[in-house]
């Protein structure tokens, strides 16, 4: 009997090996490269979103600016240069005719790409330069470019500010989180407060955290992924202050996640809130695992960590995922004005109930953490995880 169980195994073996280099076939060229010009295009929909922004801006942006938005609008709708060179003395058309043709053969999609994010930029910087005029004894903290850090009124403030990738959370963006949470716990506010910059609240993990490991890297990017994860989270279960979150709009992955840690949740009423693991071939973190089912039960988790089901701001709150909603177009006011209040309160007396309400389950968060981390880290070296990925992008380029 020994002979057709060795033939069994070695036939097994073989088939393992096929479908193996059929998975590397498939995956690892759309894994390892950098992002391509179909996987970084932005839909039709944003590209007409930027231009009607564009029509709201109240600072001219300089002649500079608008010839390069002219240039790539062109491109972008037009492909490369294809008008007469006009005459010398015919200085303006000249200078648009030089932004254009300087584009070469910079294809329509990455046009549309470069267009609304130059747009998003000038209306971010735009709407920071409002804050900053609005308020001008709110300290900003310097050293990040992913986030903007505030201290006013007794309150950090720490914004997600990738508005043009729907502050998709990069790497860097997870460090410079964690540096902001270390500061705010040390300096001398009372709360914090996590939100974010233009229409979305954070749309989870950036992908491109998937595509940018070299070939035969693999491995080493899951185990670093894994470890960033899991001291990012960490940081959230050992803040010493109220942490409260203030959800402007659609909230997806990780940031849904990470709202059990949360102390608060206030929502617009236009934020969703969406957990698409399996989807992706993934798994829950930020505790979810944990605090969803203590939180809203065992059956809704399961149709939000299982199944993907997305929830509204009324469904969130029902299940007790949000403190509290309020209509969008007072949303800012109304929250903001509950903040500053909180923040008057005696900083030590809120810090020491916090630790009493939070510090007996701090221990069992942390196994919490790392348990999920490491099914993470597994989870993205699978052949699932990565198919999951690959048809993302593919879906995403045909949009």
């Amino acid at each position: 009997m020994a002979v057709p169980a060795l033939t069994f195994a070695r036939s097994l073996c073989r088939r393992r090996l096929r479908d193996a280099r059929r998975v590397q076939a498939l995956c690892i060229p759309a894994i390892h490269l950098h992002m391509t010009a179909a996987t970084m295009q932005v839909s039709q929909q944003d590209f007409e979103k930027a231009q009607e922004q564009l029509k709201l801006l109240k600072k001219d942006p300089g002649n500079e600016v608008k010839l390069k938005l002219y240039a790539l609008f062109k491109q972008a709708t037009e492909g490369p240069c294809n008008s007469p060179k006009p005459g010398m003395l015919d200085f303006v058309k000249k200078a648009k005719w030089d932004a254009w043709n300087s584009l070469g053969n910079l294809s329509q999609d990455n046009a549309k790409q470069k267009y609304t994010e130059l747009v998003s930029s000038l209306v971010s910087a735009e709407s920071s330069s409002q804050v900053k005029d609005a308020a001008p004894e709110e300290s900003r903290h310097d050293g990040y470019e992913t986030i903007i850090v505030t201290t006013k009124n007794n309150i950090t403030k720490i914004m997600f500010n990738r508005p043009e990738r729907k502050n998709a959370i990069s790497h860097k963006m997870y460090r410079e989180i964690i540096k902001a949470l270390e500061e705010a716990a040390k300096n001398d506010s009372t709360i914090a407060v996590i939100t974010g910059n233009g229409e979305y609240y954070c749309s989870g993990n950036d992908l491109n955290n998937f595509t940018n490991a070299e070939a035969g890297e693999t491995e080493k990017m899951a185990k670093n992924g894994a470890v960033l994860l899991k001291e990012f989270v960490a940081h959230f279960i050992d803040f010493p202050k109220p942490l409260i979150a203030v959800v402007n709009g659609p909230a997806i992955g990780i940031s849904v996640t990470l709202l059990g840690l949360c102390d608060i949740v206030y929502a617009s009423d236009t934020a969703t809130f969406h957990t698409p693991f399996s989807q992706l071939g993934q798994s829950p973190e930020g505790c979810s695992s944990y605090l969803f089912p203590k939180i809203m039960g065992l059956a809704k988790a399961n149709e939000m960590l299982l199944f993907n089901k997305k929830l509204t701001a009324a469904e969130a709150c029902a299940q007790g995922l949000v403190t509290e909603v309020f209509p969008d177009r007072t949303f800012q006011k109304e929250v903001w004005a509950r903040l500053k209040a909180y923040a008057s309160l005696p900083k030590n007396s809120l810090a020491v109930s916090k630790q009493l309400l939070r510090g007996l389950e701090k221990e069992k968060l942390h196994a919490v953490n790392n348990q999920e981390c490491e099914v993470l880290k597994e989870r993205w070296l699978s052949d699932e995880c990565l198919n999951a990925i690959v048809s993302f992008f593919q879906k995403k380029s045909k949009l």
